[in-house]
């Protein structure tokens, strides 16, 4: 008989925890999991599946846009926000059963309450204690508010999804990526939207021509961006709206002020002080390149370690720690080829190395660059632009990065990211047949670096 009640207690129920969770116990491990809240996690409830739904939601506005130069005679189109919503609330909920189900099946005792750790190799769930050899914290993260006068009226991506109403103006203070997504989201639905962020321009870390190419595809759709700019206090009017008053002593009324000012590690009231892992500045736990802590018995993976916020990742490191502890070893994870997409309205497609990034590691940098109007805006007198760009490297002809905003850039990137995970050079991209009339063909068309 085993001295400890479990092989494995996993805290916290999202990707990367249900993901370790079930691959442990599919190698004999016994395992139990503990979530207070919803299973699934950030991206089922709060983040990537109810986004991608209000996205394809939202983008059937300018879908229909388009329709009439198509042929297509519609009548006046009427959105209904509720319908959305609430459709979004059913499947959500099958979401959170098929996950429940899946724990189920693989044999993970399920603990539904909040789980604190007590000592290296003990939790406390639910008024009972339990013994484990590892533990490992999956519990995410949490939307982050500043401390400003009025902060009590604005409200977080965790209670966009669920608006009782859309507002007729909002401002969306923020510069990251679900800022800009949530962003385009409301202005589709007919939202008079402004976005506050505190720098020059939004979605820093992101390629330059990237970011430069989408700000001046919002502006042309219509939308406000105010950068350089800092909320200093809200305050409630009698009319329901929030006036908003920013450091140049500026004042605007919203119906709707939306904080997407990033995420922080969820490790409040966790317990960790019972234990020897320790937290970096920005409060995320601290792991080695294992996921192991500075407690041994406890590993950590997902947004609590604040490496890369994105669900695959999750699931990857997961993965890693249930075959490191349980099988023959994980597979390292190469954070430098990460295939991205950012579902603004246009959307970005992201994988490898950014300009930037290629020239700061010492890399004699070709650049390939091609913008312009995609096949579907041919009868359109709005022809908004995509833009595509591969970041090669000049001595190796290895393609380094390669970047896209445009339509379906999440889906073409994807298939990018395989040939730039193996190395492949720009030759290999050249040989490449590309399939016509396509977006994605540029890829493997553009012959002549730009001059940098």
């Amino acid at each position: 008989m085993s001295e400890f009640d479990y092989d494995l207690y996993v805290i916290g129920a999202g990707s990367g925890g249900v993901r370790c969770a079930r691959t442990a116990a599919g190698m004999g491990a016994k395992v139990a999991i503990a979530e207070e809240r919803y299973y699934g996690g950030t991206c089922v409830n709060v983040g990537c599946v109810p986004k991608k739904l209000y996205v394809y939601g939202s983008q059937l506005a300018e879908d229909m846009a388009l329709a009439g130069s198509y042929g297509w005679s519609l009548s006046q189109p009427e959105f209904h926000w509720p319908t959305l919503r609430d459709n979004k609330v059913n499947e959500i909920r099958r979401l959170n059963g098929i996950y429940e189900s899946l724990l189920t099946q693989a044999g993970v005792d399920i603990h539904p309450a909040r789980a604190r750790i007590t000592g290296p190799n003990e939790v406390a769930v639910d008024g009972r204690r339990y013994s484990a050899r590892h533990i490992l914290v999956a519990v995410g993260g949490w939307p982050f508010l500043p401390d400003i006068p009025g902060i009590e009226h604005a409200i977080t991506s965790n209670e966009f999804f669920d608006l009782p109403a859309l507002p007729a103006t909002a401002l969306v203070v923020g510069g990251g990526y679900i800022a800009i997504e949530l962003a385009c989201i409301l202005h589709n639905l007919g939202v008079e939207v402004t976005v506050s962020y505190r720098r020059s321009l939004f979605l820093r870390g992101f390629d330059e021509d990237l970011r430069c190419h989408l700000r001046d595809c919002l502006l042309q759709k219509g939308m406000t961006l105010k950068f350089d700019h800092n909320v200093e206090s809200i305050t409630a009017n009698s009319e329901g709206e929030f006036v908003v008053r920013d450091s140049d002593d500026g004042v605007e009324a919203y119906g709707l002020v939306l904080y997407a000012t990033g995420r922080r590690p969820l490790v409040e009231g966790l317990g960790l002080e019972a234990t020897a892992v320790t937290l970096n500045q920005a409060g995320a736990i601290e792991v080695d390149e294992h996921y192991q802590t500075a407690e041994p018995s406890i590993y950590a993976v997902g947004d609590v370690t604040d490496r890369v916020q994105l669900t695959p990742v999750a699931l990857a490191e997961g993965m890693y720690v249930a075959h490191h502890l349980f099988g023959e070893g994980g597979r390292a994870i190469n954070y430098d080829v990460i295939p991205t997409a950012i579902f603004t309205q246009p959307p970005i497609g992201t994988v490898g190395l950014t300009e930037q990034e290629a020239m700061e590691r010492g890399h004699q940098v070709e650049v390939y660059r091609s913008a312009f109007a995609p096949m579907k805006y041919s009868f359109s007198h709005k022809k908004e632009r995509a833009l595509m760009k591969l970041v090669v490297d000049r001595d190796s002809n290895k393609v380094l990065g390669a970047h896209m905003v445009g339509p379906e850039a999440g889906e073409i990137i994807q298939g990018i990211g395989i040939a730039v995970s193996m190395g492949a050079t720009k030759a290999q991209f050249d040989q490449t047949i590309g399939i016509h009339p396509t977006s994605a063909e540029e890829f493997v068309t553009m012959r002549t670096p730009v001059t940098i």
